[in-house]
C-alpha cells in the first residue's frame, strides 16, 4: 500500500480585487488570519501597485511589513518585456492570466499544493480551470463570514461596511 502524503496548508492567493478592497478598509491584516502562508501573483502585486491610487499605499507598506512571498510568472515576465521594448503592453485580462498560471505551477507541485484562491472579480468566478485537489475559489465576502465563523474578526459586515465608506464600490458577489 503506497504511503500517504501529508497534505500542507492551503496557500492564501489573493487576487488585486481582495487586496483593494481590504486596503480600503484599513485590513489587509485579516490575509494573515488563518495562518496560512500568504502569496502574492507578481503580475497582480503590479496591478495594485502601478498607479497611484488610494490603495496603493496601504498594500505597498502591507508588504514591506509582512514580505509575503511573490509566485513569478511568465505572464508577468512578458508584460515588462513588452514595456521594456516600448510596444503597448496588453493590460486586460493578465492579472486573470497570471493567476491562472499559478495555480496550474501549484498543480504541477508533487503532491499539488492546495489553495484558497481568493477574488472579487466575477471574471475569476466564471473562469474554469482546473483546481488541484483542496483548492478553493473564494470570494472576498465569503472569506470575512468565515473568520467572523472562526471567531477571527467580530463583524465581517463591518469590513465591508468600511471599505464602502472609504469609495470601494465592494462586489455584490456571493461566492461559493
Amino acid at each position: 500500500m503506497p504511503a500517504v502524503q501529508a497534505r500542507s496548508a492551503p496557500l492564501l492567493l489573493p487576487d488585486a480585487g481582495p487586496l483593494i478592497t481590504l486596503a480600503y478598509a484599513q485590513r489587509l491584516d485579516l490575509l494573515l488570519r488563518p495562518g496560512w502562508p500568504l502569496r502574492l501573483v507578481d503580475m497582480v502585486l503590479h496591478e495594485v501597485t502601478r498607479r497611484d491610487t488610494p490603495s496603493r499605499t496601504a498594500i505597498t507598506a502591507f508588504v514591506a511589513q509582512h514580505q509575503p512571498a511573490v509566485i513569478e510568472t511568465t505572464t508577468f515576465h512578458h508584460h515588462q518585456a513588452r514595456m521594456a521594448s516600448g510596444a503597448a503592453p496588453r493590460k486586460a485580462g493578465l492579472g486573470e492570466l497570471a493567476m491562472q498560471e499559478a495555480i496550474h505551477q501549484l498543480a504541477l507541485q508533487e503532491p499539488p499544493q492546495p489553495a484558497v484562491l481568493l477574488f472579487e472579480d466575477h471574471r475569476i468566478a466564471r473562469t474554469s480551470f482546473f483546481l488541484p485537489e483542496g483548492t478553493l475559489r473564494v470570494s472576498t465576502r465569503a472569506f470575512l463570514i468565515f473568520l467572523e465563523e472562526k471567531g477571527w474578526l467580530a463583524s465581517a459586515t463591518e469590513v465591508e461596511q468600511a471599505a464602502i465608506s472609504a469609495g470601494r464600490s465592494f462586489s455584490r458577489l456571493r461566492f461559493p
